[in-house]
């Protein structure tokens, strides 16, 4: 099983491994979508974590009680496709290729599956037709 969410580590926690004790402990994988981390802050990050149900439940409920705050990500991209002008600026900084330009017709393509929401294509849109919803 799958879960994306939302770690939010105080200032005291951000030098914890805490993707490797998942790994180590749990049994549970961590695929780092988006990281805000710096010392003697609160960080975030986005990461999607991958393993057995119950072992999830386990690793998510041992980082509440590290004071990791766990919340599971909702959000999508939306891409107004009024606004869009099919530029494809957006699909340079893609990882997951999820959005890409139709090859004979030059129109932004989405695959709403592989989108792992990193919102890099949001400040790269020049008439900002991409966004997120909650």
């Amino acid at each position: 099983m799958k879960k994306r969410v939302t770690l939010t580590f105080p200032k005291r926690t951000v030098p914890m491994p805490v993707t490797y004790l998942l790994a180590k402990d749990f049994n549970v994988a961590a695929n780092i979508i988006r990281a805000q981390v710096a010392p003697n802050q609160i960080s975030k990050l986005v990461v999607e974590l991958s393993g057995d149900i119950d072992e999830l439940e386990a690793a998510m409920e041992w980082m509440d009680s590290q004071d990791i705050g766990v919340s599971l990500a909702s959000r999508e991209i939306v891409i107004d496709e009024e606004s869009c002008v099919d530029c494809g600026l957006c699909t340079g900084v893609c990882p997951t290729e999820a959005l890409t330009l139709e090859p004979e017709t030059f129109k932004l393509n989405f695959t709403r599956s592989r989108c792992i929401v990193c919102e890099q294509c949001i400040p790269t849109c020049p008439v900002q037709a991409i966004s997120t919803n909650f």
